[in-house]
């Protein structure tokens, strides 16, 4: 069973989000186990501090070294060793489905949530194992970011989804899925094509492969490109 522990200084916008759906069923039937851990308590002094100012200045605050790694000490304690720690950040590796199916291989991942300026350097030195960004955008932490890892990988874990196959026929990482329909056949002028509703299996699987590489030249011909180089 996978492990995932969430390492953050707003530990109340996880309310909510990993008890419903696919994550909140996967935790009911103990197929994963999320844990949601607050950085405060880790910090430094009466106050708990956990960020201070950049040396040689600069505009806002950057998170400690020190809170983190008392957090990771207490949390993993001597599976350490053993877990994934990921730390969310716009200069991360940008998060794909290769990545997701690679973690849930791992028996346990820590995710440590970036807020502020960023994080003490040495934290990406010597407490982290790898680092995730999930696109070319500002957010103002790494919560969110957080949140769509763990969906990604969740839904992947054995036993997760009711159909086993499910996740070996979603889009990515080679092509985009064919469009989909479902009842009436005719809404508003508009009909489902004839392939669909032919009754003919060979036919159908034909016209999904045809719509499913037509859109991905339209939308993301990167993808093609992709395969057509894996291919080779």
């Amino acid at each position: 069973m996978l492990t995932v522990d969430i390492i953050t200084l707003f530990p109340e916008m996880f309310t909510g989000v990993f008890e419903s759906g696919v994550i909140g069923r996967a935790m009911g039937k103990g197929l994963i186990a999320i844990r949601v851990h607050d950085l405060r308590p880790f910090g430094i002094g009466r106050h708990r501090i956990v960020d201070d100012a950049p040396f040689g200045g600069g505009d806002g605050m950057v998170m400690m070294a020190e809170p983190v790694a008392r957090a990771l000490e207490n949390i993993l304690g001597e599976e350490r060793e053993s877990t994934r720690v990921i730390l969310t950040t716009p200069q991360g590796k940008p998060f794909c489905q290769e990545m997701a199916q690679r973690l849930t291989e791992e028996e346990r991942v820590a995710v440590l949530c970036g807020r502020y300026a960023g994080v003490d350097e040495r934290v990406r030195q010597f407490l982290v194992d790898e680092e995730i960004s999930i696109g070319d955008y500002v957010l103002s932490g790494g919560e969110l970011p957080a949140m769509v890892i763990v969906d990604a990988v969740v839904r992947l874990a054995p036993g997760v989804l009711g159909n086993e196959d499910s996740p070996l026929n979603d889009s990515f990482p080679e092509r985009l899925e064919h469009a989909q329909y479902t009842r009436p056949r005719a809404w508003r002028g508009h009909s489902v094509p004839e392939a669909l509703i032919s009754g003919d299996h060979e036919r159908i699987r034909s016209w999904r492969e045809a719509d499913s590489e037509r859109r991905t030249m339209e939308r993301r011909p990167d993808l093609m490109k992709r395969v057509k180089k894996n291919a080779t």
